[in-house]
C-alpha cells in the first residue's frame, strides 16, 4: 500500500485520568486515515489505562531509566508503526533522542496561553493557581510542537477563556478542560492531514 494513503498511527502519552485521551480516541474512532494505536503511560495506576482497555487499544507502561537513559522507547514505537505522538497530560519531559526520532511529530497541549505560565513544574493546578494569583483576565490552551525545552516548541493553536474574579483553580480548570476537549482532536487531525 502506498504510504501516502496509509493510516497515520498515533501514540497518546498520558500520566493521569485520561479525559483528553478519551476525547481523542472518540474523535478518531471511525476515522478513515488516523488511528489511536497505542497508549503510553509512566504510571501503572493511571486512569488512562482503563480507557485504553475499554477501547481495545494496546498500552505500555514506561520505565524512567529506559525512557531517559535508554532508547526512549523509540524501537518500541517504530515496531508498532507509530508516526505521531500526542502528549495529553504527560508529566515527564520528552528526551532529546525521542524528539530527534519524531521531528515535528510530537504535539503537546498546555493549560495556559504560552509563553506565559509554562516551564518546569507548571502543569494542572499549579498553572491555574498562578493565573488566578496574577489576577489575569483570560487564560486558555496552547497546542504546540515539542522541542528540547518545556512548553517551548512552535505554537500551532490557542483558544482563550475569561477568568472572572470569582474563579477558583477548580472552576478555571473546568473552563480549560472544555477548551481542551473541544479543540485538541480537531487540531491533531488538521496537522496529520497536512503532513
Amino acid at each position: 500500500m502506498n504510504s501516502l494513503f496509509s493510516t497515520k498511527q498515533i501514540a497518546i502519552f498520558a500520566s493521569g485520568a485520561g479525559s483528553n485521551a478519551q476525547k481523542i480516541i472518540e474523535y478518531f474512532q471511525n476515522h478513515s486515515s488516523i488511528k489511536v494505536a497505542l497508549i503510553v503511560s509512566n504510571k501503572k495506576e493511571a486512569g488512562v489505562l482503563s480507557i485504553a482497555t475499554k477501547n481495545n487499544i494496546p498500552f505500555i507502561i514506561i520505565d524512567k531509566e529506559t525512557f531517559f537513559k535508554g532508547d526512549g522507547y523509540i524501537g518500541e514505537l517504530q515496531h508498532r508503526s507509530i508516526n505521531f505522538i500526542v502528549l495529553a497530560g504527560f508529566l515527564w519531559k520528552i528526551p532529546n533522542s525521542l524528539i530527534a526520532a519524531f521531528p515535528d511529530k510530537i504535539l503537546n497541549i498546555h493549560p495556559a496561553l504560552l509563553p506565559n505560565y509554562g516551564g518546569k513544574g507548571m502543569y494542572g493546578h499549579f498553572v491555574h493557581e498562578a493565573v488566578i494569583a496574577a489576577k489575569e483576565k483570560e487564560s486558555g490552551i496552547t497546542i504546540h510542537f515539542v522541542d528540547e525545552q518545556y512548553d517551548h516548541g512552535n505554537t500551532i493553536f490557542q483558544a482563550k477563556c475569561s477568568v472572572s474574579s470569582t474563579d477558583t483553580p477548580d472552576s478555571l480548570a473546568q473552563k480549560i478542560h472544555q477548551l481542551e476537549h473541544q479543540y485538541f482532536a480537531p487540531v491533531i487531525e488538521k496537522i496529520l492531514i497536512a503532513n
